[in-house]
């Protein structure tokens, strides 16, 4: 198998020299950050730019600082998923350790959070057994059945949003989704307990000889926000928050688009399989050359991910050559600008039909760009046609 060939860790210098490039990247923007407000409240910047001027300039700074500190910070969590797929280092005890401190600062609790994902790379795409984004179906939201064309719905009552707040539900999702789903399971599977998440040792996402780790991994959060808590009183709520706002926004934007696109089907029953899951994904040329460098490719080369979940990020490239030759047309790509393709994808991902064991997106006319053939459409078999 050629895919034999992409399969190896990195070295401990590699190591040591990833986190020490990171470590730079991160001390550096956050040191030009200091210099942000100092500088245009001066006297000779505020007379040249005028007072207006020097405010806008200066926010206009910190979104460029808020920018590359999403890309910087999410290349770190990054680093952290490679480590809670034993990806990084050969040597587990690296993996534990690096994946633990790279996630805590970033608020993701990492044992729990490598429990649930390895279940999900394990599922993906199972209606019933994958642990994110998990789609909606049509009883969830309370549509009616599709009836006869002259009894059609009113999809317009249904999902008639207008675009502005059609806006604030996106960005609402792209900021709170993550956390969300750690603390209360939002996209996750419809039936486990109410109060599933992340947090609790007892939870159904865990065994009980993994409430320990679980507990580790709470500890570390709860780390956070007394550090957090304490800068706050050092230094004032407003500048800690100012330094460490959005810290990976893009983590959620990144991963959404993996895995919700109206091209890609799920899968119920004996019609789901560990390829049919993997190959459900796609990937995105996200944020161009900015993504390949701070995101180390996540985006770009994520369905080989999904099939080789062990195999080093730095071997997405190469793998997925040998990936596109294996599997041709099922191969999942878009070239779609990604703020175009999250909002379009936001749109005609809506929900999926409660029956048929092959299903796609449908959007807010009940439309789906694609179906599954005949045996597989809403469960039915094929018609056969009367012989005369």
């Amino acid at each position: 198998m050629p895919f034999l060939l992409v399969f190896s860790s990195v070295t401990p210098l590699e190591v040591s020299d990833t986190l020490l490039a990171i470590w730079f990247m991160a001390t550096a923007v956050w040191t030009a950050a200091t210099y942000i407000d100092p500088y245009f409240g001066k006297a000779e910047v505020i007379e040249k730019f005028s007072p207006i001027g020097a405010e806008v300039a200066r926010w206009a700074a910190w979104s460029v600082y808020w920018w590359f500190q999403g890309l910087i910070f999410t290349g770190i969590w990054v680093i952290g998923h490679e480590c809670g797929h034993g990806a990084f280092s050969e040597n587990q005890w690296v993996n534990d350790i690096i994946g633990f401190v790279t996630h805590t600062p970033l608020w993701t609790p990492f044992f729990s959070w490598r429990i649930s994902h390895h279940r999900h790379h394990s599922n993906h795409a199972s209606m019933e057994r994958d642990e994110v984004y998990v789609p909606k179906t049509r009883s969830d939201l309370g549509i009616a059945p599709e009836k006869e064309e002259f009894e059609a719905l009113n999809w317009d009552e249904l999902f008639g949003d207008t675009p502005i707040y059609t806006l604030y539900m996106l960005l609402r999702q792209q900021f709170l989704a993550f956390p969300a789903y750690l603390l209360w399971n939002v996209s996750g599977q419809k039936h486990y307990p109410k109060w599933t998440n992340h947090f609790d040792p007892n939870s159904i996402l865990f065994t009980k000889s993994q409430r320990g780790i679980v507990m580790i991994s709470n500890a570390g959060i709860a780390f956070m926000i007394w550090a957090v808590w304490k800068s706050c009183q050092v230094f004032g709520a407003a500048d800690t928050l100012q330094v460490l706002r959005l810290p990976v926004a893009p983590v959620i934007m990144i991963t959404y688009l993996h895995h919700t696109d109206p091209i890609m089907p799920h899968y119920r029953g004996k019609e789901w399989n560990f390829q049919r899951g993997a190959a459900a994904t796609v990937d995105r040329p996200f944020l161009g050359w900015q993504g390949r460098f701070f995101l180390h490719d996540v985006a770009h080369f994520h369905v080989i991910h999904h099939f080789f979940p062990k195999m080093p990020f730095y071997h997405g490239p190469e793998g997925t050559e040998y990936l596109k030759a294996f599997i041709g047309e099922h191969y999942n790509y878009s070239e779609a600008p990604v703020f175009k393709a999250l909002w379009d994808n936001y749109n005609e991902c809506q929900f999926v039909e409660d029956d048929g064991d092959v299903i796609f997106y449908r959007n807010k006319e009940g439309k789906a760009i694609r179906r599954p053939t005949d045996p597989y459409y809403l469960g039915k078999p094929p018609k056969k046609e009367k012989v005369q």
